[in-house]
């Protein structure tokens, strides 16, 4: 096993949403598989200038370990950006307004 095993395409509009967008590149980011499950969940987002930002259902579990770790320390950090297929604001703004938990 290697460390692109832990990665996984992650879809910004979810494939049930959007079919048109279905294989659009630029509906997509390359994330673990925790953060994928916490983005399809809606208690992470990117935001339209590629921020990361984490719901405020963390802010109960702020001293817990695990989620200082893997989610509110990420809170306001850019992005790595690949270097095509840039994520669509369109989409990632669709998604900080109807899926991410505020």
């Amino acid at each position: 096993m290697s460390i692109p095993d832990f990665l996984v395409a992650s879809h910004i509009v979810p494939w049930k949403k959007d079919e048109k967008n279905r294989l659009n590149p630029h509906n997509g980011l390359c994330l673990n598989s925790i953060h994928d499950k916490a983005f399809d969940r809606g208690f992470i987002t990117i935001t339209p200038n590629f921020k990361i930002k984490t719901s405020d259902y963390f802010k109960d579990y702020s001293k817990e370990n695990a989620v200082l770790d893997f989610f509110i320390k990420h809170e306001n950090q850019s992005i790595i950006l690949p270097d095509k297929f840039l994520p669509s604001k369109d989409f990632l703004d669709f998604h900080y307004n109807n899926i991410f938990h505020k």
